[in-house]
């Protein structure tokens, strides 16, 4: 696994603080298109054919994605802000460690194309909205709104795409690219400590749960702090304050997470009563229904505009690519014989365990253990569009996520990229 080690040696500085040890890769920010041009070196390293689509995602692929649907694994390398190495790059540098393995095995031309796919902008630390490049690709994200969404200075995404060299105007769904992408496999760190349980090194997912983004806008009266009366002043930060305490009961009594981890303050003066505070309600849940009911508790309770801003309904796997991935990935080779059937509304009844993310956890008799989640990434995108998706995951002995904290070990990375070849070679009708 030199390939993997070296790919991941030559990512670990890119955009890290070197105070906090986390790192800091926002969409198209410098540290992004380093990233960028990284992806690209490594192509063209492999000979792989590569272009970036209409959205920002960049794209290598071994073999004729036009002379038939391929099996693209990969995932994402922009950061949220301060988090960890492993969520997102861990599946690239596999994506490709995977391909240099096969060829390790003499595959000089898979019987089905392989594409190694980054994501743009997968975890919205820029401009607020998470997944823009595949809601992009797959129609869900409206390409006029993601043109006019803003940065922290003010900046358009229309704006920073026009300075990085890209054309605003090309965005929205891509057919052509779609048609492309056969099946999709995603391999990603585990955000949890399912795996640390089950004592595996490697397991998939089986779903992901409805989750979403909303804006509160809590206005009050910009007044000085050191000679207006209490009894005289509107401070919105006694609202917010309160709906952040509400919002942790609710989500408790519900059996959900709520989190307001993203909050602007007007005028933002030490010596200055706000006029108006904005923040952000992250909430998630087992059940669509128990997140919108949590979001409309508190909307109730709170004196405060209330705006979503994303939704993701729950996302169930398909059953058979999600078996067969579990199976070829704990050592139970197979062929894959065919497309999964993607079934309209073929959602398996969610898990009802509140804050436990390992609740419906089951193993495949053999196989990986088959665990559902909490997170979102690019993959659900993609399935909930219909495209036939499976996730891998990657023991994390610490738990934490979206922190300096994340980790996984190089052995179990290593597992990783062996799962995810095997499951690749089954994809491609390549196992006899």
């Amino acid at each position: 696994m030199n390939g993997f080690d070296g790919m991941w040696g030559a990512l670990a500085e890119v955009g890290r603080d070197r105070h906090t040890g986390g790192y800091r890769r926002d969409a198209w920010s410098e540290p992004d298109l380093a990233l960028r041009e990284w992806f690209a070196e490594e192509a063209d390293r492999r000979g792989l054919s590569r272009y970036e689509d209409r959205n920002g995602n960049q794209w290598a692929w071994w073999g004729d994605p036009s002379a038939a649907p391929g099996v693209v694994t990969g995932s994402h390398l922009d950061s949220v802000r301060d988090g960890g190495a492993f969520d997102g790059p861990l599946g690239v540098v596999s994506a490709f460690a995977a391909v240099d393995e096969l060829r390790a095995r003499g595959v000089t031309t898979p019987p089905r194309p392989i594409g190694v796919v980054c994501f743009s902008d997968e975890e919205g630390a820029r401009f607020g909205v998470p997944c823009v490049g595949s809601r992009l690709l797959t129609g869900v994200l409206d390409p006029a709104r993601a043109a006019g969404l803003t940065d922290d200075a003010g900046d358009t995404l229309a704006e920073v795409l026009r300075r990085a060299g890209r054309d605003p105007s090309g965005l929205g769904r891509d057919d052509e690219t779609l048609r492309r992408i056969g099946v999709f496999v995603e391999l990603h760190v585990e955000q949890g400590r399912g795996l640390v349980e089950t004592g595996a090194p490697v397991g998939v997912a089986s779903a992901i749960w409805p989750h979403g983004r909303w804006r509160l806008d809590f206005a009050g009266r910009a007044d000085h702090a050191g000679t207006t009366a209490l009894a005289d002043r509107d401070d919105p930060m006694l609202p917010y304050a309160r709906a952040v305490l509400a919002a942790r009961e609710i989500a408790e009594r519900r059996g959900a997470v709520a989190t307001f981890g993203r909050v602007r303050v007007a005028p933002g003066s030490a010596n200055a009563i706000p006029s108006l505070v904005r923040a952000w309600l992250d909430a998630r849940a087992p059940e669509e229904e128990t997140v919108r009911g949590l979001v409309a508790e508190l909307s109730a309770a709170c004196p405060a505009e209330v705006v979503c801003e994303s939704w993701t309904p729950v996302v169930e796997f398909d059953a058979v690519l999600r078996d067969r991935v579990a199976a070829v990935a704990g050592g139970l080779r197979g062929r894959f014989t065919g497309e999964p059937e993607i079934l309209p509304g073929n959602v398996a009844e969610p898990s009802r365990a509140g804050g436990d993310w390992t609740e419906g956890r089951r193993d495949t008799p053999g196989g990986a253990p088959v665990l559902p989640t909490g997170a979102g990434h690019d993959a659900g995108v993609l399935a909930g569009a219909g495209v036939p998706s499976a996730m891998l995951f990657v023991r994390n002995p610490t738990g934490v996520s979206h922190s300096p904290e994340e980790f996984a070990e190089r052995e179990d990375c290593h597992s990783g990229v062996t799962a995810l070849t095997a499951v690749l070679e089954d994809l491609c009708g390549l196992l006899v």
